[in-house]
């Protein structure tokens, strides 16, 4: 009876442990891909693995480092990377974009060390870099080890962090370029390399337009999609997620149905103030469900100058956080 009571008891912990545990080591989030509002998640803030979700910042560093086009010699360390691969053998000359197709497309690793080590002088400083660029995007949660996303504990985001590392670096329009590129051909002299796209979701939906896969064993499954529907844009990011293909378009899915683009404000002129006009030039929209729709609020900031014609702004919240500015021109 001793063994019984025992196993029941060992059962029954396990059996509430369980559910914890899972909970802590997977995360979800769907945000707004024009303003980077959290739509809805789950762990959001929570710090996990992010394997190769790495390769976005790896991506948007090295192209706004300033290091430029041009061909890059591979180094040892860099032909010898471990983990996925685009093959590429030591003293071989590629060009820095290429790497970056090869980097997103197909996640090499010895893409993401070889533009590491041309921009950054060595791989430490190029993830010196990286934290850098994290901090002045407000990337308070992640850490960066190095530029692949092979496994550390100290290489941490969170699925709300990550989404916005997607939502930085879409707005860059030669990474917007590579990271929704389906297939790619590299072509110099002899030499023809042909990459096809990792994300199974951009040849397969029309709404993907572009993303990142990740996975290593004590991440489990990453994956970051960039959706558009009918004028609404979505990122989603699961992490240690085993279904996430299918839970990527269920969570597109039902945030499409729930959020509709609405005109907050309209193009045209307003009366500001007393003897003070304004002009927006660009209606503002918001992504917005039903239930917010009476909690956005307007304030119109004008400078103070003395001359009758200045640039204001037009600052749109909900429930009292920002979410996007506009330019409005002021005639006093």
């Amino acid at each position: 009876m001793r063994h019984v009571a025992a196993i029941v008891l060992f059962l029954s912990v396990l059996l509430t442990a369980l559910p914890k545990e899972a909970a802590s080591g997977s995360a979800w989030v769907v945000i707004d891909a024009e303003t980077g509002r959290l739509l809805s998640g789950s762990n959001e803030n929570l710090q996990l693995p992010i394997a190769s979700l790495t390769k976005i910042w790896t991506a948007l560093t090295f192209i706004e480092s300033g290091a430029g086009e041009g061909e890059i010699v591979i180094s040892p360390q860099a032909a010898t990377a471990e983990g996925s691969s685009i093959y590429l053998e030591q003293g071989t000359r590629i060009d820095s974009d290429a790497l970056l197709y090869g980097l997103m497309l197909r996640s090499g690793n010895d893409a993401a060390y070889a533009l590491a080590e041309h921009a950054g002088g060595s791989v430490d400083g190029f993830v010196d870099l990286m934290n850098s660029k994290a901090e002045l995007y407000g990337l308070e949660r992640t850490t960066f080890m190095n530029p692949s996303g092979l496994h550390d504990d100290r290489h941490l985001s969170t699925a709300y962090e990550t989404a916005l590392m997607l939502y930085f670096a879409m707005k860059n329009d030669k990474f917007y370029k590579i990271a929704s590129t389906e297939n790619f051909v590299y072509r110099k002299g002899d030499e023809v390399r042909s990459w096809r796209n990792k994300h199974r979701l951009i040849h397969t939906n029309d709404h993907v337009i572009a993303g990142k896969t990740g996975f290593t064993k004590a991440a489990g499954r990453t994956l970051a999609t960039y959706f558009e529907k009918d004028g609404k844009k979505l990122i989603v990011v699961t992490l240690n997620n085993g279904n996430d293909w299918n839970t990527h378009e269920q969570l597109a899915n039902e945030t499409f149905k729930k959020f509709d683009n609405v005109t907050v404000a309209k193009k045209g002129k307003y009366r500001i103030l007393p003897g003070v006009n304004g002009e927006l030039k660009k209606p503002i929209v918001l992504l917005l469900n039903e239930d917010e729709l009476d909690k956005v609020s307007h304030v119109v900031y004008i400078p103070r100058k003395n001359e009758r014609k200045v640039k204001g702004t037009w600052a749109v919240s909900l429930d009292n956080e920002l979410l996007v500015t506009a330019d409005i021109e002021i005639r006093k």
